[in-house]
């Protein structure tokens, strides 16, 4: 379910994770609330309001897909990204653009059924183990069996002889060595799905042949005989088995049509299609070469924004509410340069700022994902202490901001090399210096790993 947050929650969410875009993160924020806002309304007017979709304007490495998918993932919302510019590839057909729903039922559907599995996981664990000691107890018996050796009383003792008891293990026992983990060596043999045994096909058709594939491929797995899926007994460990009893035992005990409708309705009620790089098919005439037209292509994304139905194999799917945000740098062409019919379905624009020095070094220190809280992490987990000062910080940014003023603008993008860079050779010695060796990355240090970089104006030997 959409979690029902005021457009103030929604930035300060963001904010926790990206660095200014302030215009950005109140437009999607402001979108996501009139999703609230429009399930509260009556339904004969519900279905008239379409949402307002967005366009992102600004350079490479800003923010604008991070914006996005964040804001799925903060409503728990269906989220799908796709390239524009796939569309005038060879080979293109007017209806692959329908792909990008499909794939947005998919994650939908995927969504709601790992919901599911997390909401009878306990009951799955519970009924899993049981399976699981039916299988170890008669192990464990046996070995007891083995470890007992009878010993006979001397001949002329004159006491009976009694025929060798085999011990039965105690159920309550093993259960609680299985917790301990002192069956985790021991192997057990259980029954899993085999793969469909069936000839690989490849069908052209007006629909795609993913589609298709899917379809067939769907088909034949529930058939029986040659063609249908089998079980077979497989041999693993005591770990593995339970993860494999788990998914088995939850996966029967969800409805999967309540899955598939419930799926199909989140990803028409709540779907985010991301279209990147839709500067890439502004313009009125054709691309180079063997590129198909790119009016052609913004014709065929018409119908899917405006609101048509796209058959799927859960079924038919409305996108009339489907939120669409497509973003572009925008360098040569303009969103003028769109067709009419397309720029009147994103009435909302949004302006990206390019990212400075001073943006940079709170992209450093800030968000909760910040790249020198990976970094000391990843080498934390080798008892290594990496710190940074506020002063090394600054010069990482600085010359993060020379190097792309000087070759290619790729935004915050740039960071992830610059620190790659830097941290070199300390990520590559770190298993073998003493436990909490201590690590401070001064200006000093990142000015004599860095230096050939910020210094050379052939940057292309350093910096890919």
């Amino acid at each position: 379910m959409m979690k029902a947050l005021t457009p103030r929650e929604i930035v300060a969410e963001l904010d926790r994770y990206i660095v200014g875009q302030k215009e950005a993160k109140r437009a999607v924020a402001i979108a996501l609330r009139n999703r609230w806002r429009r399930q509260q309304v009556p339904p004969p007017l519900r279905d008239e309001i379409a949402p307002k979709n967005i366009i992102m304007i600004g350079p490479t490495g800003v923010g604008k897909t991070e914006i996005a998918r964040r804001l799925a993932r903060l409503a728990r919302a269906p989220f799908v990204k796709v390239e524009a510019s796939k569309y005038t590839e060879v080979g293109y057909v007017g209806r692959d653009v329908e792909s990008m729903i499909r794939d947005l039922v998919e994650v939908a559907v995927q969504l709601v059924r790992d919901e599911e599995m997390e909401r009878v996981r306990e009951r799955a664990a519970q009924i899993a183990e049981e399976r699981l000691l039916d299988l170890l107890v008669p192990l464990v018996s046996a070995d007891l069996a083995r470890s007992r050796s009878f010993v006979a009383p001397p001949p002329d003792s004159g006491e009976a002889v009694a025929p060798p008891v085999s011990p039965t293990a105690d159920r309550d026992a093993v259960r609680e060595g299985l917790r301990k983990g002192e069956f985790d060596h021991r192997f057990v043999e259980i029954d899993v799905p085999d793969a469909p045994q069936f000839p690989m096909l490849q069908i052209f058709g007006p629909q795609g042949m993913e589609e298709l594939g899917l379809q067939l491929g769907e088909m034949l797995g529930n058939l029986s005989g040659p063609f249908g899926r089998r079980m077979r007994r497989k041999r693993v460990r005591v770990p593995e088995a339970r993860k494999i009893l788990e998914q088995q035992e939850a996966a029967r005990m969800i409805d999967m049509d309540l899955v598939r409708s419930e799926g199909l309705r989140r990803a028409e009620e709540s779907g985010i299609v991301f279209i990147d790089e839709i500067d890439k098919i502004a313009g009125k005439h054709g691309g180079h070469g063997p590129d198909v037209s790119r009016e052609g292509v913004q014709r065929d994304l018409l119908p899917i924004v405006e609101g048509s139905t796209v058959a799927t194999k859960y079924g038919s799917v409305r996108t009339d509410h489907v939120l669409f945000i497509a973003a572009g740098a925008f360098h040569v062409a303009k969103p003028s340069d769109l067709i009419p019919e397309l720029q009147g379905r994103f009435p909302i624009r949004v302006e990206l700022e390019p990212l400075r020095q001073s943006d940079f070094v709170r992209i450093l220190k800030e968000p909760q994902n910040s790249l020198i809280k990976q970094y000391t992490a990843l080498l934390a987990t080798e008892s290594i202490e990496l710190s940074f000062t506020d002063e090394a910080i600054e010069e990482i940014a600085r010359i993060a901001q020379l190097v792309n003023e000087r070759s290619e603008n790729i935004g915050a993008r740039r960071l992830h090399t610059v620190m790659e860079r830097l941290l070199d050779e300390v990520s590559f010695e770190a298993s073998e210096l003493p436990p909490g060796h201590r690590i401070v990355v001064d200006p000093v240090y990142v000015r004599q790993r860095l230096q050939s970089v910020a210094e050379s104006e052939d940057l292309s030997h350093f910096i890919l």
